[in-house]
């Protein structure tokens, strides 16, 4: 439990680092910049899938190596040193590097870390601790956002200095890491190190197959946040509007993950599919930022309710000498799918209009769904009961 609420204490520092800057990206990119919805998809398209590409080697080197804690670090680190680029970027190209950079530190970090929770907690508690995580990080992101809020009420229209002040929170992130003890059963494994596709079980190949599907139609989130700024919320407003939803996410987390533990883990992912589809659906036909507050608290909802269920269900059917490579196949396979699926948001806002991405990503929802109504039918309690 150690570890875990120190990792928690670690994402919890990241993310109101992270999000003190995220929220405001869109605006900075096409209002300060001067850069277009398409760009704004190349960037995060580029970013996420390079990252993405590392999440399934980082995985597997911290389950061949056992040095989980040691890329974690380094993984930290990295993004630390993305938002100093951020804040001397003159142009589209150096944010464009600067997510790069702080993406590539996700990449590397992710796997190993939820690898380390994993490795750290009870085998029948693994979405109470993949909860307590997912909640700690969001309550960051939370506090993030609300400094935000307030250094931008001060001046609307000077973003870096909230991006410099936004380096504070992921230096101490990173010195927190240190503390992480190596798990008892990390050190007690002797079992020995492969891997191979075919050694995987039947139900995590389809997941893992139909979650690349389903991540084609599910772009970045910055498109929400451009969606609510084009309808009429001023920065301040989006930034309220991405609270809501991280608020809404931290809440709902700790108890959606627990809940999987008891009534299995298809039924949650199932509604929160659905769920997804509803509320993509929404944004599709929303007319005025009035609506926009409650599909953000349904956004946040989503989260809740496949997040960290996923990342539970991954540790019940992974091996457990490759439940990190696995963990780091499944982010590898969602980040890839976000390359396409935000050049395609981008280019179907300015080709159809800004209705397109969403009516397309709400039919990918109700897929993903029905997918895995059938896909997650097993015999276990912990799966379905």
């Amino acid at each position: 439990m150690f570890n875990i609420v120190v990792l928690g204490i670690v994402s919890f520092l990241t993310d109101i680092s992270s999000e003190m800057v995220y929220p405001l990206l869109p605006i900075f990119l096409t209002v300060n910049l001067g850069a277009s919805p398409a760009i704004l998809g190349i960037i995060e398209g580029i970013a996420e899938s390079l990252a993405s590409l590392l999440k399934v080697f980082s995985g597997y080197w911290g389950d061949k190596t056992k040095k989980k804690k040691e890329l974690a670090i380094v993984g930290y680190g990295s993004s630390f040193f993305g938002k100093f680029i951020l804040i001397l970027a003159g142009s589209w190209s150096g944010v464009l590097l600067s997510r790069v950079v702080d993406r590539l530190g996700k990449g590397v970090r992710t796997a190993p870390r939820d690898s380390l929770i994993a490795d750290s907690a009870e085998e029948k508690s693994y979405g109470q601790a993949f909860g307590l995580h997912r909640a700690m990080d969001t309550f960051g992101a939370v506090i993030g956002v609300a400094i935000a809020y307030v250094l931008l009420m001060g001046n609307t229209s000077n973003f870096k200095r909230i991006f410099i002040f936004s380096m504070i929170p992921a230096f101490l992130g990173v010195v927190a890491l240190f503390f992480i003890r190596q798990p008892r059963k990390v050190k007690e494994s002797g079992k020995k190190f492969s891997f191979s596709w075919a050694q995987l079980d039947g139900r995590l190949k389809a997941f893992l197959i139909l979650t690349f599907i389903f991540n084609l139609g599910n772009s970045s989130n910055q498109f929400l946040l451009l969606r609510a700024n084009k309808l009429g919320a001023s920065a301040p407003v989006v930034v309220l509007l991405y609270l809501v939803y991280n608020i809404s996410y931290g809440i709902l987390s700790y108890p959606a993950c627990t809940f999987s533990d008891r009534i299995g883990r298809k039924k949650v992912l199932v509604v929160g599919y659905f769920v997804y589809a509803l509320v993509y659906l929404g944004f599709a036909r929303v007319s005025g930022v009035p609506l926009m507050w409650m599909l953000f608290i349904i956004y946040g909802i989503y989260i809740a309710l496949t997040e960290g269920v996923e990342k539970a269900l991954l540790a019940d059917m992974a091996p457990s000498h490759l439940r990190g490579t696995v963990i780091g196949l499944h982010a590898a396979l969602v980040g890839v799918a976000l390359l396409p699926a935000s050049f395609l948001a981008g280019f179907l806002w300015e080709l159809l209009g800004s209705s397109a991405p969403f009516y397309f990503g709400s039919v990918m929802g109700l897929l993903a769904a029905i997918g895995l109504f059938f896909i997650l039918n097993d015999h276990k309690h912990i799966l379905d009961q």
